[in-house]
C-alpha cells in the first residue's frame, strides 16, 4: 500500500510542527513545575499563561475564562456534572440532545440515575433541532442546557446564538460541547451568551491528552471541582500542570486563529469537491446532516445497500482513512446513535461513512478517493441480497 490518505480530521489529527516546537524545550530544558516558586517554575508558569491568553483569544474570552483540563470529555463532565452538583436543590432539570457526543450523553446519564430530571431533545431529519420545542421543555427547575456547537458525525451546526439568547434570556446556564468546532469556524462566547465552552487539543493540532473549559466570568454558581488534591486552575482543578501540551495547545489555537477562514475555505473546496465526484459516480447514496451549515471539513455519506464497516475496510485497504461514525465508538457496527436519532433508514444509515479532512489534504489525494470508491462499492453490492433485488 503507497497511498495515505487520511479523512478522519475528526477522530484526530496530526500534532501542528510549530506545536511540537513550541513544546519540546518544556520536556526537555524548561521543566519546571509552574507551581514552583523559584526561576524555573517562573519560566514554566509564564508560558501556561501565554498559553492561556492564546486559546482564550481563540474564542472571544479572557485569560482567567479558561481552566486547562485532560481533553473534551473531562471538560464536558467538569461543565455538566459540576455545575449541576453545586446545587442542593431537590428538583434540578437538564435540558440535551439525542445527537451529543457520548461524552455529554453518558454524563447526562448519570446525572438521570441520580435523580436529575432530563429533556434529550429529537433532531429533524437534518440533525437539527427546534428551538420552540427547546423553549417549551424549559421549566422552572430548569438549570443548565447542555447542547453541542457541531456535530461529530454529520458536521451539522446547531442555532447556538439563538439557544444562547433563549438560555440567557430566561436564567439558564448554557453549555456547548464545541470540541468540533473550535479552530475550524469562528466562535466568540459572548456574541453567543455561552456560559461553558468544552475544547479538545488533539482536534486542532495539539497532542492528545490536553484541552481547556471555558467558564464565563461571574457565573454563579461555578461548576464544583471535580478533581481535588491542590489549588491549581484557579482552585478550580487540581493537579500539576501538563506544560509541554499546554503550550502546544496554545500554539495550535494561535495557528487557528490566523489561519481560520483561509484554512475553511480550503477544505470546504475539497470537501465539495468529493461530495461532487460522489454523488456523480456513485447512485443510492445519501448525504446525512444538515448541508446548509455544518462544519467545512466535514461529509458523511450513506453508502445504501453496503455495510460502512466493510466499505472502511477495503478503503483502508486501499490506503484511505475514513470513520464509519464517532471514533469513541468504533466498535460498535449497530446504527449510529446520531443518524438513528435524525431516523435514517437503517439500510441506508448502516452504509454510512464519515469523511473528515485536514491540513494534509490534496486535490490530489480526493481525486483519487473518488476514483477508488466506486469500484468498492460496485464490488460490495454484488455481495448485498437487498441490492440485487433493486
Amino acid at each position: 500500500m503507497n497511498k495515505k490518505i487520511y479523512l478522519d480530521y475528526n477522530a484526530s489529527g496530526p500534532v501542528l510542527p510549530e506545536a511540537v516546537d513550541a513544546m519540546l524545550p518544556y520536556l526537555t530544558e524548561d521543566y519546571g513545575n509552574p507551581s514552583s516558586i523559584h526561576s524555573m517554575g517562573e519560566v514554566a508558569k509564564v508560558a501556561v499563561e501565554n498559553a492561556r491568553e492564546k486559546v482564550s483569544t481563540l474564542i472571544g474570552a479572557t485569560p482567567d475564562e479558561v481552566i486547562f483540563t485532560s481533553g473534551g470529555s473531562e471538560s464536558d463532565n467538569f461543565a455538566i456534572k459540576g455545575f449541576i452538583q453545586s446545587y442542593n436543590e431537590k428538583r434540578i432539570h437538564v435540558i440535551t440532545s439525542t445527537v451529543e457526543h457520548s461524552a455529554v450523553l453518558e454524563t447526562a446519564n448519570f446525572l438521570e440515575a441520580s435523580g436529575v430530571e432530563v429533556t434529550f431533545l429529537k433532531v429533524d431529519r437534518y440533525g437539527q433541532i427546534d428551538i420552540d420545542s427547546l423553549e417549551k421543555s424549559i421549566d422552572e427547575n430548569t438549570k443548565l442546557i447542555t447542547l453541542m456547537y457541531a456535530n461529530n458525525e454529520t458536521g451539522t451546526i446547531f442555532d447556538i446564538k439563538s439557544i444562547g439568547k433563549l438560555a440567557r434570556d430566561r436564567g439558564i446556564a448554557f453549555h456547548t460541547d464545541a470540541v468540533q468546532a473550535v479552530g475550524k469556524i469562528p466562535i466568540d462566547v459572548n456574541r453567543d451568551n455561552i456560559d461553558m465552552l468544552s475544547m479538545s487539543g488533539h482536534k486542532m493540532g495539539a497532542p492528545k491528552g490536553v484541552g481547556a473549559l471555558y467558564i464565563k466570568g461571574g457565573l454563579n454558581p461555578k461548576p464544583t471541582p471535580q478533581i481535588y488534591g491542590g489549588h491549581h486552575e484557579f482552585d478550580m482543578r487540581a493537579g500539576t500542570i501538563n506544560v509541554p501540551s499546554v503550550v502546544a495547545l496554545g500554539k495550535a489555537a494561535s495557528i487557528a486563529k490566523d489561519k481560520l477562514i483561509e484554512k475553511g475555505e480550503r477544505v470546504r473546496r475539497l470537501r465539495d469537491r468529493l461530495e461532487a465526484g460522489i454523488k456523480e459516480r456513485v447512485d443510492h447514496i445519501q448525504i446525512n446532516g444538515d448541508i446548509k451549515n455544518r462544519l467545512p471539513n466535514t461529509l458523511n455519506v450513506s453508502f445504501g445497500y453496503v455495510e460502512g464497516e466493510s466499505l472502511m475496510v477495503d478503503l483502508d485497504l486501499a490506503g484511505i482513512f475514513v470513520s464509519s461514525g464517532s471514533a469513541c465508538a468504533s466498535e460498535d457496527i449497530s446504527l449510529s446513535h446520531v443518524l438513528e436519532a435524525m431516523d435514517v433508514d437503517p439500510i441506508i444509515g448502516q452504509g454510512a461513512l464519515r469523511f473528515s479532512l485536514g491540513d494534509s489534504n490534496t486535490e490530489d489525494d480526493i481525486d483519487y478517493v473518488i476514483e477508488t470508491i466506486p469500484q468498492i462499492v460496485k464490488r460490495l453490492r454484488k455481495l448485498s441480497p437487498l441490492y440485487k433485488k433493486q
